[in-house]
């Protein structure tokens, strides 16, 4: 039995863009197509939007609970605080879901454009006595879906028919791994699981687009009609745990069929002159320590990142608890991948030699960062007399890049002419001068308080777009001018059913086995044009990421319990529970958390108010220095933090305690002056990367003990000394 799967959903958002100042019914369409229609009560776009990911909610979270793995924080008495047991494996009290939207609803709402919830709004399987179940699963999804519409909800469409309708502003989720039972266990759809989240999240998914949502559980959103659309992946398909799907490589895995998808849905959306922002819940983590992917997903993810870099504008993750960020290197597309090709047997050959290192998937955070700064530390050097340092001027340095660029450009016509014998310059070994060797991923914190919570907000170009309002009402009408996008042959493939697409996974196994590795064929993405300017994610322009700002709530002083007493970690390998894809232990250890051990001697708790305040703001960080959030600036950001391996000991991850060189003085007597600081200390570019991806809940010392210190010298101020003395 042969049957044909559409591997493209072409719809148009049930919201409109208007212009500001609109005309009447009935006048030309603007450049995107879209009539004009008048003035009405839509919203104007504000360039920025919310990423909140794992908030892993527990109805069975008892306050004054013991954090003890034989406890969970659901009984015996201990440290447990109203809010959370910040720094432990114990999941989200109900509390702090509430206060969160809280939180958001009295700071974000009406100040930003979409949110993106990445997954994991169930609680972990940790607690053998009161084990997880389907209705639990459904039901704590279904919480924090009630709580994004008593934030976000409309009042006035009670009668409207349309369930895409009822929110202000669109909100786009994904699968995390453990919203499904089992935990990690995706089967290929449609399944059970594709099914209740089709209801569960009916105001969310657009209704051109539920079919191909219940066939693998992949969906996107255009959060502005005719210009932006967030790709919601499922990636459990890619997940390396999931053990009932074997990876991307052949046509009767889900995974296959995902890509082939995302292919076409980024063609199309190229077609359209729109652009797109990827969200999914397990980053495409790659590393000597740990590897998220399979690698046949890996390889096609990354392929479609570099064909279509004029269309994708970021991409978003969770599920790994800690706050940093990843660069696919395009160089390590493989030969085969390139040309369309994929043996599963590199793939097998790939592993082994991770596995060499330690176990995938049960290695502690320290080595997995310590692995993204070796990495980095291999990134091509810029020369000394730094082109831009001098431009500091916002105008000047766009314009500074275009010329950049035409020299760029007419020195590879030289080359081209020249023959061999050319050195590659720093700009040939980045990719030129917008760094189009590489693509980021961006990883956001939790907010189950395995650290402290967090959320992020992102801030967004929309130079062109501060004119238009979106209409939330009404569909977007078509212009009778504007072409239907061309469906093409080689937008449908065939799953064969009876080959095996229903297999099990022991059966597919056996059959692969049995044969010898062959390569499997697959469409290349077609590249941008060769006159195409780089897209959004490496030159400054609309859509570009221009920053974000972090917030964190500090449990140990809103709690209320600990603050002033001895609060020394009982367990300062915070970072243990990491990759815990259980959502329990991690080699062995369950994390008691910084106060493990102890009891509140109040009888009832007295909390401080609940907030979240700013960690740090990346458009005023001393410390990152990014000046916007495109690849270029995170390349320069990675080699910075990769320098910090190999160099001379001495000041380890921080300069003498309140004290910095004033350079005007050196210069004037020749010898270093020390100027005064208060508590202030000075602190290294990868001692803030370390800092920051644990939420600033390690303390110095244990910071510097786990991360080799002595390799480290100390070269810029780090905000947030007095968060680590209030702990």
């Amino acid at each position: 039995m042969r049957f044909l799967v559409l591997a493209l959903s072409v719809g148009l958002s049930r919201a409109a863009l208007v212009p500001r100042d609109g005309a009447a019914a009935g006048t030309q369409p603007d450049a995107a197509g879209l009539r004009e229609r008048p003035r009405s009560t839509g919203r104007k776009l504000t360039g920025r939007f919310l990423h909140v990911t794992d908030f892993h909610p527990d109805p069975y979270y008892k306050t004054y609970s013991s954090t003890e793995k034989e406890a969970a924080c659901h009984r015996s008495k201990g440290p447990a605080g109203v809010y959370g047991a910040e720094t432990s494996a114990c999941d989200s009290p109900t509390s702090l879901v509430n206060e969160t939207f809280r939180w958001i609803e009295e700071n974000l709402k009406g100040s930003i454009d979409f949110v993106i919830w990445t997954g994991d709004s169930a609680r972990h399987d940790n607690d053998e006595q009161i084990p997880r179940n389907t209705d639990q699963v459904v039901s704590q999804n279904e919480m924090l879906v009630d709580k994004f519409k008593e934030v976000f909800g409309k009042d006035d469409n009670i009668n409207d028919t349309d369930p895409t309708n009822d929110f202000t502003i669109p909100i786009v989720p994904t699968f995390g791994n453990n919203d499904i039972l089992p935990h990690n266990i995706f089967d290929e759809g449609p399944n059970r699981w594709t099914g209740k989240y089709l209801d569960i999240w009916r105001n969310f998914i657009p209704e051109e687009q539920r079919h191909q949502f219940q066939r693998g559980g992949w969906f996107y959103v255009e959060v502005i009609p005719g210009k932006l659309a967030v790709i919601s992946l499922n990636t459990l398909y890619f997940f390396d745990s999931n053990s009932v799907v074997d990876g991307c490589a052949s046509k009767k895995e889900p995974g296959y069929e995902h890509m082939e998808w995302l292919r076409i849905q980024l063609r199309l959306l190229r077609e359209r002159g729109m652009k797109a922002i990827l969200i999914g819940h397990v980053p495409p983590a790659r590393t000597d320590n740990k590897l998220s992917w399979d690698e046949t997903c890996w390889q096609k993810y990354t392929l479609n990142m570099r064909q279509y870099r004029d269309v994708v504008v970021g991409a978003l993750y969770g599920h790994m608890n800690i706050d940093h960020f990843m660069l696919q290197d395009f160089k390590d597309i493989t030969k085969d991948a390139k040309k369309g090709r994929m043996k599963l047997a590199d793939v097998d050959t790939l592993k082994a030699s991770v596995a060499v290192d330690g176990e995938v998937g049960v290695q502690s955070a320290s080595d997995y960062l310590i692995d993204l700064r070796d990495t980095w530390a291999k990134l091509p050097s810029p020369p000394k007399a730094r082109l831009l340092e001098e431009f500091t001027d916002e105008e000047e340095h766009e314009g500074i890049w275009d010329r950049v660029s035409d020299l760029f450009r007419s020195q590879k016509k030289k080359k081209k002419k020249g023959g061999k014998g050319h050195k590659p310059t720093f700009l040939d070994k980045i990719g030129g001068p917008w760094g189009e060797r590489f693509s980021v991923s961006h990883v956001s914190a939790s907010v189950v308080p395995n650290y402290f919570p967090t959320l992020r907000v992102f801030e967004y170009n929309i130079t062109g777009l501060e004119s238009l309002v979106i209409e939330d009402s009404a569909p977007i009408s078509i212009s009778p001018n504007q072409e239907q996008t061309p469906i093409h042959d080689d937008d449908f493939f065939f799953i064969d059913d009876d080959a095996g697409w229903t297999d099990s996974l022991k059966q597919k196994k056996k059959q692969k086995a049995s044969k010898k590795p062959k390569k499997h064929k697959f469409k290349v993405p077609s590249p941008p044009s060769k006159s195409a300017p780089p897209g959004p994610a490496y030159s400054p322009q609309t859509f570009t990421f221009t920053g974000y700002k972090q917030y964190f709530a500090n449990l140990t002083h809103i709690n209320n319990d600990f603050v002033g007493k001895d609060v020394s970690p009982a367990n300062r390998d915070f970072s243990d529970a990491m990759f815990d894809d259980e959502g329990v232990e991690v080699q062995g250890k369950w994390r008691e958390g910084k106060h493990g051990g102890k009891k509140s001697k109040k009888n009832k708790p007295k909390p401080k108010k609940f907030k979240f305040e700013v960690e740090y703001d990346t458009k005023n960080d001393k410390v990152f220095k990014l000046k916007d959030l495109t690849v270029r600036s995170y390349v320069d950001l990675a080699r910075r933090i990769g320098e910090a391996k190999g160099k001379s000991s001495g000041a380890g991850f921080e300069a003498e305690a309140g004290e910095e060189v004033d350079a005007e003085e050196k210069g004037k007597k020749g010898k270093k002056h020390k100027k005064k600081h208060g508590k202030h200390k000075k602190r290294s570019v990868w001692f803030a990367f370390v800092n920051r991806a644990f939420v600033g809940t390690m303390d110095p010392d244990s910071i510097e003990e786990m991360f080799e210190a002595s390799e480290v010298e100390g070269v810029a101020e780090i905000e947030g000394e007095e968060m680590v003395q209030e702990l």
